[in-house]
């Protein structure tokens, strides 16, 4: 369950401005699995509405999909119904520091923009990390693949043009991203041996409603990005106000095109892939 986040309220406008990125990532390394084994199954850990499980589909045998908030879960049993009802894709509700799996029943896990709703990381242990990557190796077979995509530091800083509006925000997140050097090293303990970074420059994880530089003045775009819950509400309205005033001299689009200047080098998303050694 994220710690910070109302997800059976964001079901209901999540897909509406969130798009999977990093798909010839994913599949990529899927491929290069398939080569090594007759077919595969995946467990999408922390699914949420399951766009990333409707990517990884035709390119697998079956897909475990699993998320901790029925509502969510929901969106993806509508989603992934046909696939459902000739039994490639099978749903499950649980958490992914304590998967309800036997040891060793899945060839690759994957987690998509899941890892820093477990823990604020303030202490610097990432304990939450641990616990649920650990999980992933005892579910993983030998040889097993595991696909982390989540975001870097510089990546929040200099990827989100709406980011700096809300510092108080932006600092907490820094906090729950775990370091990519921490990643690793913490997969390197657990028994994974990191196989590559990759980073998809041309995705944006609101799809086209990322440049709405309306959008942080709705608060139905800003629900959608679980960043806007960790800020207060004295600081979203600071943000609004600013932006509003950008908007009377009409230089709002021109404020948000500035701001966005790096997002193109740097990326909204880093994906590790790493085996079961």
């Amino acid at each position: 369950m994220s710690k910070y986040e109302n997800y059976t309220e964001v079901s209901k406008f999540y897909d509406e401005t969130r798009v999977p990125i990093g798909a010839e990532i994913l599949i990529g390394a899927l491929a290069r699995l398939l080569r090594s084994r007759p077919g595969c199954r995946l467990l999408d850990a922390g699914c949420g509405t399951g766009s990333y499980a409707a990517l990884a589909l035709p390119h697998v045998d079956r897909i475990d999909v699993m998320d901790i908030n029925p509502s969510m879960l929901d969106v993806a049993r509508k989603k992934l119904a046909g696939a459902a009802h000739d039994g490639s894709v099978i749903f499950h509700e649980g958490s992914v520091q304590n998967m309800p799996f036997e040891t060793a029943c899945f060839d690759a896990v994957m987690f998509n923009q899941v890892l820093h709703h477990l823990e604020s990381g303030e202490d610097g242990s990432f304990a939450g990390h641990r616990s649920a990557l650990i999980e992933a190796h005892r579910v993983l077979r030998p040889g097993g693949l595991l696909i982390v995509n989540c975001t870097s530091h510089d990546q929040l800083r200099d990827s989100f043009w709406f980011m700096h509006l809300i510092p108080t925000a932006l600092l907490a997140l820094y906090n729950r991203c775990i370091p990519a050097k921490n990643l690793e090293a913490v997969s390197h303990e657990i028994g994974f041996s990191l196989e590559g970074r990759f980073v998809p420059l041309d995705g944006v994880l609101q799809g086209a409603a990322y440049f709405d530089s309306h959008g942080p003045l709705k608060p139905e775009w800003r629900k959608t990005d679980s960043t806007w819950a960790l800020s207060s509400e004295v600081e979203i309205k600071a943000a609004e106000a600013k932006l509003r005033v950008l908007r009377e001299k009409n230089g709002l689009d021109a404020y948000m095109t500035d701001h966005d200047g790096k997002r193109p080098q740097v990326g909204q998303a880093t994906f590790f892939i790493a085996r079961k050694t």
